[in-house]
């Protein structure tokens, strides 16, 4: 899974929401806690409100806090707002695939990493993130030492 920077920007923006409650952050409050630049948070700030995921207000007091509890958002809720769909192959949806011969299999590969990002993903949610107590099976997944060694990166 290949997570865009405008994912890793709006998760850790959606993070320090989550520690803001009901009061307004602004945007150069969020840019500045997560080292984010201003102009590309704006426009994902945008995003996420047009999901509904985020409320604002402008002017003095103005700035952005999220729209629901945070136990309520999801990780998947937020990569979903910024990228579409969590598993797409070529922008289409893998059940709508169709393979022939010995790559028929794959429609069933897809699925299933569709599957078991949604079982992380959907089962994190943004209190979880902010506070740092993570469910136990993201823990145990974790604590896998080949989790933390990834072939791709390898020199």
């Amino acid at each position: 899974m290949r997570l865009s920077a405008r994912v890793d920007y709006a998760l850790r923006a959606a993070a320090e929401l989550a520690v803001g409650g009901e009061r307004p952050v602004t945007a150069v409050q969020l840019a500045q806690a997560q080292r984010i630049p201003p102009k590309f948070l704006e426009n994902i700030l945008s995003q996420l409100r047009r999901s509904g995921l985020v409320r604002s207000q402008r002017g003095p007091e103005g700035g952005y806090w999220l729209a629901r509890p945070p136990d309520e958002i999801s990780l998947a809720d937020i990569i979903r707002a910024i990228d579409g769909p969590l598993v797409g192959v070529r922008g289409e949806r893998p059940e709508d695939l169709g393979y022939e011969g010995p790559a028929k299999a794959l429609q069933a590969v897809w699925i299933a990493l569709r599957a078991s990002e949604r079982a992380i993903l959907e089962q994190v949610n943004l209190a979880e993130v902010a506070s740092g107590e993570l469910p136990a099976t993201v823990h145990a997944l974790t604590e896998d030492p080949a989790a933390w060694d990834s072939p791709a990166f390898r020199t």
